[in-house]
């Protein structure tokens, strides 16, 4: 095993994928000469040239649909946005045409693309930049959604997303760049839609994924000297959703805690919820609590964005509640 940083994992899972099939190219803004806005593209341009890393214009909704029309001609492209927020002015190619060809060609054409970039708050970004959107387009039937936590999920699911023959969204974090993890030092692949207990646990199961996981890790490790045991489940893959990994956990531990870095209204939460009360309603012993940020756009302001944030405390306080502790 090797020590990577979630940049160089990404950045050794497209490169990887690029020298063993030539259909695969990388686009976006600022990913060639400046070797990535957060350098989760160093050194590919050099070892693949200009027609393969290609910087584009601020100009989402076109080079989207270049990229659309490029995986239905044959190609692989990965399109980084340097933001999700950005992906709002492309979003029409990606859920009209990228997600919707198969079907509206009969099969006749798929669309094997990666829209790949940092989603959710990075700190002081404002309200316009601060945005997860893991939901939306968890709602398109037709894209699978992926949110990595670790340098070693980023790769091995990048790999399997690059791969696969339908579109995927593939959310990182500026936040996360700088992670450290160990990496294999040869191939692998994880599949897409397979759920990780990342700690077992016997009192309470804790869902999360993306960067906030790390404030369960957090919590997990205060309550733990306080006698209660935490299991973490690391959903990796939004869409599809590992269910029975949950559902499993929920019928052993019997109380379910949810956390998420988005707004509470038709979340990713909610689905769980739903699904767990839906399958295993019998084994809960208590509510089940979600945490997620303020229903409001995120605050500018360092106190109000701590507020506005889910963080440890809020973990540790929905456990308690679900145990009857608070």
């Amino acid at each position: 095993m090797k020590v990577l940083q979630f940049r160089e994992a990404i950045v050794e899972a497209m490169s990887e994928e690029m020298r063993r099939d030539e259909s695969v190219y990388l686009m976006g803004e600022e990913v060639a000469e400046y070797n990535g806005a957060y350098k989760a593209s160093k050194g590919m341009l050099d070892e693949f040239g200009a027609k393969r890393v290609i910087d584009t214009p601020i100009a989402e909704l076109g080079f989207s649909g270049i990229a659309v029309g490029s995986a239905m001609g044959g190609n692989r492209p990965i399109v980084e946005y340097m933001t999700f927020n950005f992906s709002l002015v492309g979003i029409d190619q990606i859920i009209n045409n990228a997600a919707k060809i198969r079907q509206m060609s009969g099969g006749q054409f798929n669309c094997p693309i990666v829209f790949r970039g940092p989603t959710g708050s990075a700190g002081q970004l404002g309200a316009t930049h601060s945005q997860a959107f893991e939901n939306w387009f968890a709602n398109t039937p037709g894209l699978k959604v992926v949110v990595p936590s670790n340098p070693y999920d980023a790769k091995g699911l990048l790999k399997a997303a690059i791969r696969d023959d339908d579109p995927v969204i593939f959310m990182e974090s500026e936040q996360m760049y700088g992670d450290k993890g160990e990496v294999p030092e040869g191939e692998y692949i994880l599949p897409i839609g397979v759920a990780e207990i990342k700690r077992e646990g016997k009192d309470v199961t804790v869902v999360s994924f993306g960067k906030i996981i790390k404030e369960a890790y957090k919590a997990a490790e205060v309550l733990e000297k306080e006698g209660i045991s935490v299991e973490i489940i690391d959903l990796r893959t939004v869409r599809p959703m590992d269910h029975d990994t949950i559902i499993k956990s929920v019928k052993k531990t019997n109380r379910l805690v949810i956390l998420e870095e988005a707004w509470p209204f038709a979340s990713v939460s909610s689905e769980i919820t739903y699904q767990v009360q839906e399958k295993a309603f019998d084994y809960l012993d208590a509510p089940i609590q979600r945490i997620t940020t303020a229903d409001t756009p995120a605050p500018f302001s360092p106190v109000l964005l701590e507020e506005w944030l889910p963080n440890a405390n809020d973990v540790i306080a929905a456990v308690k509640k679900v145990l009857y502790q608070d």
